[in-house]
């Protein structure tokens, strides 16, 4: 389409708008950017709707089609109301749960959202103002809901803002009802579809009473309770950068029964601005800042941070030389599922049914981890609703223990669906306890993870190739992948290829062919070398970028062998990039 096709397109879409049934606050906002000499804000919220996804909405706020706005969440909530109608039309009452986070327009979001749902007939129960997205899962079975909705853009720039659907089950949709919303969510053509009268008498407020459930449920998570006793005294720098986590952690850590929870007064402030950080991300080590700041000043002993919907958690503990380190989402992965299978094993609890969750692209030591301990490991595809899925498979049958991602998420627990960082954060305070009533810091106890199974590295890499010929691009290092597999890379022998668009793997050495075992196809390929290296390769569903995670593997005898483990390892990623070209 030619520039003017295109302008000429949204522009008409645009006074739609403004003959429709908006709001005159909208009406303004469209007049201001039509009236406008540079037409590419007007472009960029018209060009196309705000796709309702697998996970339901995210965008950038303000008016138009392609923005986050009442009437795009209107659209995606009327679209729910339709599909649950159907699904659960025996039902004398369908209800939900909503929740938000911290961010501008989230209350305004959450409020529209019941509004639309309560004027279809559904039972609301609302938050009363921000808490976790762990939470909203936890109450969604607590309440015995059928769906659940958490507005919250995560961890993106504080332009953003988005909406999370769940299905009775607490985890976010999966086949066959994600894409059976998206189907009634697109069919809504008109505002005037979406019903925005709402009734009062269906939208009940709560908060403090389901806060004191959850926390009690988390609480009976814990595993070392004598070791805390201990080292109640221990010393915990937590911020929620400026998001939900203030509301629920600090409660929590001191539930558990810490004492010298440390806080970093800049980040309290709730606010959607996120004032003290360019980006809400604890994967970022520019969010941790003022809290390791904080650490060096008060001689602490582990600094966590939640993202702004307190799904996720970050930390940093001392290193061997006392400086403060950044532990990546792999290695907080795998100190949890160590302590979990560790303490599990010592209080008796390992019967051989027990199993942990990872995703495909998260370290290979968990498996090494389970395995010897007699737990079941299964692989999954990256986002949680993966990991609910097996957890949801596997329900009366096994018994799970915790799973995991390496983008910083992790869930111990089966009375929430989606990851936790209210648990999270009190069990990595527990280990910490329990480390130290066993004589070692957090980064000893994983160096001697380490030593016991092999030092892994990873390293995420993003290639960006933007406009069409990018796409093509990505398209065709793909098929070269499929079609011409490297034999070898960073000089040791592929053994194994993984193509879970085929669903198939290939062993190279014994030739054999056999059939991957997963829900659903999705284009990632993943090669495995002889000496332990792991290559994960995928185009991204929603950026102009395709992936590579890459993970070596190396070896430590004792703990002053992890610098040269690490160098090495360094080493070799270089080496895996260059034979992949990247």
């Amino acid at each position: 389409m030619q520039n003017n096709e295109l302008l000429n397109e949204v522009i008409g879409k645009a006074q739609k708008w403004l003959t429709g049934s908006y709001n005159e606050e909208t009406k303004m906002e469209i007049r201001r950017m039509l009236s406008a000499d540079d037409k590419t804000e007007l472009i960029e919220s018209f060009y196309k709707n705000l796709e309702f996804g697998t996970g339901g909405l995210r965008g950038i706020m303000g008016a138009g089609s392609n923005r986050m706005n009442i009437y795009t969440v209107g659209a995606a909530t009327q679209g729910l109301s339709n599909y649950l109608k159907k699904q659960f039309a025996d039902l004398p009452q369908i209800s939900v749960v909503i929740g938000h986070d911290c961010r501008n327009n989230s209350r305004y979001f959450a409020e529209t959202t019941a509004g639309i749902f309560s004027a279809n007939g559904i039972k609301v129960y609302l938050f009363e103002n921000l808490r976790p997205t762990p939470e909203i899962s936890f109450s969604i079975r607590h309440f015995g809901c059928q769906s659940g909705v958490m507005i919250t853009a995560s961890h993106n720039p504080k332009e953003y803002n988005g909406y999370k659907a769940y299905w009775n089950d607490g985890a976010q949709m999966i086949a066959p009802h994600d894409t059976n919303v998206i189907d009634e969510v697109n069919a809504i053509s008109n505002v005037d579809d979406i019903k925005f009268a709402k009734n009062e008498a269906l939208i009940q407020i709560i908060g403090e009473d389901v806060d004191k459930i959850f926390i009690g449920k988390v609480k009976s998570l814990s595993l070392s309770p004598e070791a805390i006793k201990r080292h109640s005294d221990l010393k915990i720098v937590y911020t929620p950068i400026h998001g939900t986590g203030g509301q629920l952690i600090p409660r929590t850590l001191r539930e558990f029964g810490f004492t010298n929870i440390i806080d970093v007064p800049e980040q309290n402030v709730v606010s959607g601005n996120f004032p003290t950080v360019v980006s809400p991300n604890p994967e970022e080590p520019a969010a941790l800042e003022l809290a390791v700041k904080k650490a060096k000043e008060t001689d602490a002993d582990l600094v966590m941070a939640s993202d702004p919907d307190a799904d996720r958690l970050g930390i940093a503990v001392k290193d061997d030389k006392g400086e403060w380190a950044l532990v990546n989402g792999n290695q907080t992965c795998l100190l949890f599922i160590y302590y979990l299978i560790t303490r599990w094993k010592e209080l008796g609890k390992i019967t051989g049914e027990e199993y942990v969750v990872k995703t495909i692209v998260t370290t290979e030591i968990i498996k090494d981890i389970a395995g010897k301990n007699n737990v079941e490991m299964f692989d999954c595809y990256t986002g949680f609703k993966w990991i609910a899925a097996v957890m949801r498979e596997n329900e009366d049958k096994k018994v799970y223990v915790g799973g995991g991602e390496e983008s910083y998420g992790f869930l111990p627990e089966t009375f929430a669906r989606d990851k936790d960082a209210v648990s999270s954060c009190a069990l990595m305070a527990e280990m910490t306890a329990w480390a130290k009533d066993n004589g070692k810091t957090l980064f000893q106890l994983l160096q001697d993870i380490y030593i016991e199974y092999g030092y892994g590295k990873e390293k995420g890499i993003s290639v960006v190739r933007k406009g069409k010929s990018g796409a093509e691009e990505i398209a065709q290092m793909m098929t070269g992948y499929r079609t011409n597999p490297p034999k070898e890379i960073a000089s040791s022998k592929v053994v194994l290829l993984k193509d879970y668009e085929t669903l198939k793997t290939k062993d190279f050495v014994s030739g054999k062919e056999v059939a991957l075992d997963m829900p659903t196809t999705s284009n990632v390929l993943q090669f495995f070398t002889a000496d332990g290296t792991k290559i994960s390769v995928r185009p991204s569903g929603t950026e102009p970028k395709i992936k590579f995670y890459i993970e070596v593997r190396g070896e430590m005898k004792i703990r002053a062998d992890f610098a040269a483990a690490e160098a090495a390892a360094g080493k070799k990623i270089d080496a895996v990039r260059a034979s992949m070209g990247v």
